[in-house]
């Protein structure tokens, strides 16, 4: 039977940046209210989508529940990334690790941040998460890809945040 990839979730807040890991961590991921959006699958993510939380609290996700960004969300996508060492583009490549991506996550995610919002990830009132590729993924689809995330610490978003410079 085919079970379709899955990404692996992680969070970055500076309040709990020492609880990294793999499994979802924090306010942004949470959510227990009826879903009003249509269901996305990970791999289909644009830049400026907004999803609101998942009911269920899940390591790994295959799909998200996508919201005109005028609605109530708690992420809207801002940025995908590729995962660009020397050897991770071969088809071959192993999965580096949790821990190497996540920081490659970290980085990469920090980085595309001002140029989404406006202003730099340290002044703003925003957070940021993302989404990892999970090593099942990577080994079945060559998914090489991190997904930035724009959140808040338990509130939820009516707008986009573009250019907010919040």
């Amino acid at each position: 039977m085919y079970r379709p990839p899955r990404r692996l979730a992680s969070v970055l807040s500076l309040a709990i940046a020492a609880l990294l890991t793999l499994t979802l961590s924090g306010c942004s991921w949470f959510g227990g209210g009826k879903s009003t959006g249509k269901s996305e699958s990970v791999f289909d993510v644009k830049v400026g989508d907004c999803f609101t939380a998942p009911g269920d609290v899940k390591t790994e996700l295959a799909s998200l529940n996508k919201v005109p960004c005028t609605q109530a969300h708690a992420q809207e996508a801002y940025a995908l990334i590729a995962y660009a060492k020397a050897d991770a583009n071969s088809a071959s490549a192993a999965y580096p690790s949790a821990d190497v991506l996540t920081n490659f996550a970290q980085g990469s995610c920090s980085q595309k941040f001002q140029s989404y919002v406006g202003v730099n990830y340290l002044d703003s009132s925003y957070f940021f998460t993302f989404l990892l590729p999970s090593a099942r993924g990577w080994e079945q689809d060559t998914d090489r890809n991190v997904i930035c995330f724009i959140t808040t610490t338990g509130g939820t978003l009516t707008a986009s945040a573009k250019n907010t410079k919040k």
